[in-house]
């Protein structure tokens, strides 16, 4: 199964130890994470030498080559809402995983599209059990 990982990078890195964690975990669980560089703390300096519009068709092809999209939003990042919604658009799965008493847009927390699930985690134990929960319904369906 191929798992879109979608995290902050502009908007901040401060999550980057539970991005890791997550996109470690898929892995381990054997699946094929498309954007797993984008959990690592070299990202920068390798998305920093990609034009803008390589990252944008790039990143498009591989949500749409994904069978869900797994989201840490507790960061605000344009392009993550941007991934989101263009992942909904096409009807796959997705989860977004925030820490308690992150500050979410609206836009995320009163959506209701059947194909999005929301979870609040406290610790990166919470986040991965809600992953892989996730995940096990995706299969099923």
């Amino acid at each position: 199964m191929k798992i879109y990982f979608s995290c902050s990078l502009t908007g901040g890195r401060q999550d980057e130890a539970t991005y890791g964690a997550i996109v470690d975990h898929l892995l381990a669980a054997g699946y094929d994470v498309l954007t797993a560089h984008l959990a690592r703390p070299e990202v920068m300096q390798l998305e920093q030498v990609v034009e803008p519009r390589e990252v944008y068709q790039r990143d498009l092809e591989w949500i749409r080559e994904c069978d869900a999209l797994v989201a840490e939003v507790s960061t605000p990042s344009h392009g993550v809402g941007y991934e989101i919604a263009y992942a909904l658009q096409r009807a796959k799965p997705v989860l977004c995983c925030m820490r308690r008493g992150a500050r979410v847009s609206k836009m995320l927390t009163g959506n209701d599209s059947p194909g999005l699930r929301l979870a609040v985690y406290e610790g990166q134990d919470e986040a991965l059990k809600a992953v892989d929960a996730f995940l096990r319904r995706v299969v099923r369906e």
